[in-house]
C-alpha cells in the first residue's frame, strides 16, 4: 500500500515469523498434541489444540490451550516489535496461529460465561485485523 491512504498515526503491522517446521509437519500429518512438546512457542499449535478441545465440548480444556496460544503468541508479537497495539494481518500466514488462538479463547470464555474477557478479546481481534474473525470462521 502506498503511503496514500493510510493513517500514519498506526503503527506499522507486526508480521510474526514463519513456522515451516510446524506448518510442514501438519501438513504432513502429525497431530498438534505430539508437536505442542516439541514446538511449545507455537501459537499456532495451541490454537489447534483448542479449537480442537472446544469443537469435542472439552471446554475447559479448550480454554487452557486457547490461553497457552495466546499468550505465546503476545511473546512473539513482542519479539516482533509490537508494542501493545496495531494492526496483526490475518493475510500474513504466519499471523494466523495468534489470531486462532485469540478466536478460541473468546469462544472458550464465552461458553465459560466470561462475558468482560469475551468482549476484550472481541475488540483486541478486531483492532488486530476487522476481517480477521469472518476469516476464522471459514476454518471452523
Amino acid at each position: 500500500m502506498s503511503i496514500l491512504g493510510r493513517n500514519l498515526m498506526e503503527p506499522e503491522p507486526t508480521l510474526l515469523p514463519a513456522e515451516p517446521e510446524v506448518t510442514e509437519s501438519l501438513a504432513a500429518g502429525e497431530e498438534p498434541v505430539d508437536l505442542a512438546a516439541e514446538h511449545p512457542t507455537s501459537s499456532l499449535v495451541w490454537a489447534l489444540l483448542g479449537e480442537d478441545a472446544l469443537d469435542q465440548g472439552y471446554t475447559v480444556e479448550g480454554y487452557a490451550y486457547a490461553r497457552v496460544g495466546y499468550h505465546r503468541g503476545l511473546d512473539s508479537l513482542r519479539k516482533a516489535g509490537w508494542r501493545g497495539s496495531g494492526p496483526v494481518p490475518w493475510s500474513y500466514e504466519p499471523n494466523r496461529g495468534f489470531l486462532r488462538a485469540l478466536a478460541a479463547l473468546g469462544q472458550a470464555a464465552a461458553a465459560i460465561g466470561e462475558t468482560d474477557e469475551v468482549v476484550r478479546i472481541q475488540k483486541f481481534l478486531n483492532d488486530c485485523d476487522p476481517q480477521a474473525a469472518e476469516e476464522i470462521a471459514k476454518f471452523r
